[in-house]
């Protein structure tokens, strides 16, 4: 254990989220997701749902602001999930400011995240439950 990082936060997903670049990509996925047929490198979060992974990673990782939006959720053909607003209130609340997601359609989400850097797989059990993020950098002033 150490002090002030989230306990979801284990050693193998601290090194990937050090490990990550700037404009490299992590996607957080539902328990529905292919995670294991998909990711470069796999972290489990099993039992964990995505909003309480996504807290725990925006904790420490800072959103890219080169870019439009630095955030892409799966979205159905209709409606709105409401994890997909928990999802803007815990990106917003982390940087400090509104940030602009991306809504994707499931084939198209599921190509971008075949070549993001790492996945979390999580047991979110909430339908569209998933979310790509894209690393920004820290400035020297920070």
């Amino acid at each position: 254990m150490l002090k002030t990082l989230d306990p979801l936060l284990s050693g193998a997903l601290l090194q990937i989220l050090a490990d990550m670049g700037h404009g490299d990509e992590i996607v957080i996925v539902d328990a529905n997701y292919p995670a294991s047929a998909n990711a470069k490198r796999l972290v489990r979060l099993d039992g964990i749902t995505a909003t309480a992974a996504l807290k725990a990673v925006v904790s420490l990782l800072p959103l890219d602001d080169f870019v439009d939006a630095p955030a892409a959720v799966m979205t159905p053909a209709t409606g709105r999930p409401p994890v997909l607003d928990e999802f803007q209130t815990l990106i917003d609340g982390a940087e400090g400011k509104p940030i602009r997601m991306t809504e994707m359609e499931r084939f198209a989400f599921y190509e971008r995240a075949r070549s993001a850097y790492a996945m979390i797989a999580t047991g979110e059990r909430r339908l569209y439950g998933n979310i790509i993020l894209m690393k920004g950098v820290i400035r020297p002033d920070e």
